[in-house]
């Protein structure tokens, strides 16, 4: 393989480990905020911003860290045949169906863009008490969109590296 596509796919896979690694320990940013929510309903004023920012911050949460999931192959599959595949027959049919989701996520991704845009045009804000904009979680989706494609690709080219009988690290 051309050695930008092994760089390509070797820098991808990096950003995206390190992204995915460090969003893991999101969930305790999430945990802390929940508790908070808790805390403050039993003995004080209850916070307005508490449940919205666990929203936020899930979906920021498993955006960003659906490229890492796309690398470890941690999706679902129907793997009522795939398990008992060769791997040369597995990356046959991921190489096939990458197209799929490559599909999915440009889509994705260009709705996101169109409503961030619109989002920042006309500042637009969550019709809830606390009443955030919405661009920011809207812009951070965009962001995941592209880095799940980007893995996609990656993957894409993996996938061709073993049906050729080529190995990538």
């Amino acid at each position: 393989m051309p050695g930008f596509i092994v760089a390509y796919v070797k820098y991808v896979d990096l950003f995206n480990r390190c992204i995915g690694r460090f969003m893991t320990y999101g969930i305790f940013l999430m945990i802390g905020v929940l508790m908070w929510s808790s805390i403050s309903k039993t003995f004080f004023m209850p916070s307005l911003w508490t449940l919205e920012s666990a929203q936020f911050m899930m979906v920021t949460y498993y955006i960003l860290g659906g490229a890492y999931a796309i690398q470890l192959n941690a999706n679902v599959r129907m793997d009522l045949f795939y398990g008992e595949w060769s791997v040369k027959q597995r990356a046959w049919v991921d190489a096939f169906t990458v197209f799929f989701l490559l599909f999915y996520l440009i889509v994705l991704l260009y709705g996101g863009l169109e409503s961030t845009l619109y989002s920042l045009e006309y500042s637009q804000r969550s019709s809830s008490a606390w009443r955030p904009l919405l661009w920011p979680i809207k812009a951070i989706m965009c962001v995941g969109f592209f880095m799940m494609i980007l893995q996609a690709i990656s993957q894409f080219i993996k996938d061709i590296a073993i049906i050729r009988g080529v190995e990538i690290k």
